[in-house]
């Protein structure tokens, strides 16, 4: 009788080695599985935030490019603008043109005649005297009708 008992010793104590053998395996299987999961979770989160950096970055580019095209069309205007204006200095009848009218030149038998015109004497005062004075003439004094040539003395 010993004998059966120590068979079913044997082969419960076997069971048992093997259930917790299993036991090992699949806690490490389930360990293992977990790992890979949340691994496989952080890199899906990487990828997609660079592939969100990656199309602002795209969406910036794309705004530099449009203003650095305008900005080229506005320098092309201008520099065809300017050759232009070069073309025409380079001309005689143009620069004969500066002469005359900026440089006030004449030509060889020609005599150069400069009209100064005066002054005019209604320009702002300066000062504050001159500022009272002019204020007391022109709004003042026309409102009762004064004489505009009677002024306050000095």
């Amino acid at each position: 009788m010993q004998l059966e008992n120590v068979k079913t010793l044997n082969s419960d104590n076997l069971k048992q080695k093997v259930r917790a053998s299993r036991k090992k395996k699949s806690s490490k299987v389930r360990f293992y599985h977990s790992f890979l999961t949340i691994v496989l979770i952080l890199c899906v989160f990487q990828i997609s935030y660079s592939a969100l950096l990656n199309i602002s970055k795209i969406v910036i580019y794309q705004g530099k490019i449009v203003k650095s095209k305008q900005l080229l069309a506005a320098a092309q205007k201008r520099n065809s603008a300017l050759k232009k204006e070069v073309e025409n200095f380079n001309s005689l009848e143009k620069v004969e043109s500066i002469a005359r009218n900026n440089l006030k030149m004449a030509a060889k038998n020609e005599v150069l005649v400069i009209i100064n015109e005066p002054e005019q004497l209604d320009s702002e005062p300066k000062t504050f005297k001159d500022k009272l004075v002019y204020y007391f003439e022109h709004k003042i004094a026309n409102k009762f009708n004064l004489n505009e040539n009677s002024t306050i003395a000095n």
